[in-house]
């Protein structure tokens, strides 16, 4: 699949294309007079558009139901945007778990596939698991690898513009990691690498708690806490790629680790140990003395990390996600803390998305790259959503 902009030697011609084919696309299956009616455009300019895009592989007719048939005699053709043109990958890489998503052009979801692997796994061993994951998923769903457009993936680590990790404290051997590079090895199509919190926060603007909100911070919260954050509805990544990484604060004048805020012994929780995380909580549930300090002391910690991008960005939404937002008893203390550290405290929601918030968003990632190819109307393409 090409860009629609490549042969048209006009850009009026380009900009009609964009037009009627996100007018296709939005729409069930409309007719030649119902995309001049919504798209404004002469009746001879929309033919010609839909007949190169029919050829282009990217729209087709639709075949009439037979009821319609019946009571019409012969209906006015109609058409339809192929979402099976192409397909997108969405890929999550965490310390405990790899996770993939496929969809079609229109990002609605047609296969899924997870597997664990080791928080002490190597990079190598880790990309292997990816590439894994990844086979299966294309073969239960019948996916060719060719037919791949773009591939997203969500990753922790400060991430630059090339996919390469700068910094990640939370897999081994992920630092300097060109991470994009070495996938792309795997793929005849793009390979964008984004920071996990900032693609959960791209998927619950998405599909998740912050569809009506443009200005959102999206927690993943963890004992060593990051945040994604949209303003005005466009992720906010920093100069470097760095914004959101909540978990350094503490590096601010507070030696105490996260690992040691929720440690109930005298001994720190292992860094990367969510179960142990888990199980301290449920403790608290229970009403266990030390469990619930411990769980007071992360949550007072979360709250000074959150109103610190709070009082610098103004959100209209903060949603909390990762392992917390599984556990109880985590809103309620935001809520009340923020409204006393906070000039306008923001509402305060869990994930809707879950565990599946990372590749969710790493899909809307790649599938933001082939909407830019898909509605270019000049050489530098423009993305729609």
């Amino acid at each position: 699949m090409g860009r629609l902009t490549g042969g048209d030697p006009s850009l009026l011609r380009r900009i009609n294309s964009a037009v009627v084919l996100h007018s296709l696309r939005g729409a069930q299956s409309p007719t030649l007079t119902d995309l001049t009616r919504i798209t404004g455009l002469s009746r001879p300019t929309v033919e010609g558009v839909v007949e190169g895009l029919v050829e282009a592989g990217l729209v087709v007719e639709s075949v009439p139901e037979e009821g319609e048939a019946r009571r019409q005699g012969r209906p006015a053709r109609r058409y339809r945007f192929r979402a099976e043109a192409g397909h997108l990958l969405g890929i999550e890489i965490g310390a405990h778990r790899v996770a993939v998503l496929i969809s079609g052009l229109d990002g609605r979801i047609i296969g899924a596939g997870s597997r664990d692997v080791s928080e002490t796994a190597s990079a190598d061993d880790r990309l292997d698991r990816v590439r894994s994951v990844v086979a299966d998923v294309l073969r239960r769903t019948g996916v060719a690898r060719s037919s791949l457009r773009a591939v997203g993936v969500g990753s922790p680590g400060i991430v630059e513009a090339d996919g390469t990790v700068r910094l990640s404290t939370a897999l081994p051997g992920w630092t300097g990691l060109p991470l994009g590079e070495r996938l792309s090895r795997s793929f005849r199509c793009p390979v964008l690498v984004e920071n996990d919190a900032n693609a959960a926060a791209v998927a619950e603007h998405w599909k998740g708690a912050a569809r009506d909100s443009d200005d959102i911070v999206f927690v993943l919260a963890g004992l060593s806490p990051g945040a994604g954050s949209l303003i005005g509805g466009r992720l906010h990544r920093g100069f470097g790629g760095a914004a959101g990484e909540i978990g350094a604060l503490h590096l601010l004048g507070r030696e105490v680790t996260p690992e040691t805020l929720l440690s109930t012994t005298d001994e720190p929780l292992p860094p990367l140990d969510e179960q142990a995380v888990a199980e301290v909580f449920a403790l608290a549930r229970e009403g266990d003395e030390q469990a619930c300090k411990a769980v007071d002391r992360y949550n007072q910690r979360l709250v000074h990390d959150v109103a610190a991008l709070v009082l610098a960005l103004d959100p209209e939404l903060v949603v909390i996600g990762g392992w917390a937002a599984g556990l109880d008893g985590v809103l309620a203390p935001l809520r009340t803390e923020l409204s006393r550290y906070c000039l306008r405290p923001p509402q305060v929601t869990l994930s809707m998305l879950g565990e599946a918030a990372v590749a969710t968003g790493a899909l809307r990632v790649a599938l933001d790259h082939v909407e830019e190819q898909l509605f270019a109307v000049e050489g530098t393409a423009t993305a729609r959503r």
